[in-house]
């Protein structure tokens, strides 16, 4: 299933993150898609904002991955922000540890997750956003399990 919505401005985007934020739970995993500038950390700080998360998210563009704890139904859960854009060989993708992010107490948003494929999960959601500069996004959800596509639409 694919789910298609148009952002005008930064903040619509952080909006549409903040949406999807609110129908997260721990064990998830969100591959973020987009060209340079497309808004991934824009939408992503959404995203930790409808998890609650209080404190500034930046990029994690030089450190690979930063990490947020929150509050999910009384239960703590980390955000685990990653951006790939730096690595080179997928099997580096072993020594930073992305895997370990892949638990039921967290929660895993990737920037530029194409490097890592063959490590990602199926059962994932794959948001993509096409557009740069000035111009209007496309941000366009990717549901491949029954279960995503039933949150994508509590969602709207």
């Amino acid at each position: 299933m694919e789910y298609r919505v148009t952002s005008l401005t930064v903040e619509q985007t952080r909006r549409w993150g903040k949406q999807l934020g609110g129908c997260l739970r721990g064990g998830d995993v969100v591959a973020l898609l987009g060209d340079l500038g497309a808004g991934k950390t824009a939408f992503a700080q959404g995203v930790g904002e409808g998890l609650g998360v209080t404190e500034p998210m930046t990029s994690p563009t030089f450190t690979l991955i930063h990490e947020y704890i929150t509050q999910l139904k009384a239960t703590q859960v980390r955000l685990v922000h990653m951006d790939l854009y730096r690595l080179q060989r997928p099997e580096e993708a072993e020594v930073i540890g992305v895997e370990d992010a892949f638990v039921e107490d967290a929660i895993c948003l990737i920037e530029w997750p194409e490097i890592v494929e063959d490590y990602l999960p199926d059962d994932r959601l794959e948001v993509e956003i096409i557009g740069s500069g000035e111009q209007p996004r496309e941000i366009i959800f990717r549901a491949q399990h029954f279960d995503w596509e039933l949150r994508l639409k509590e969602m709207t």
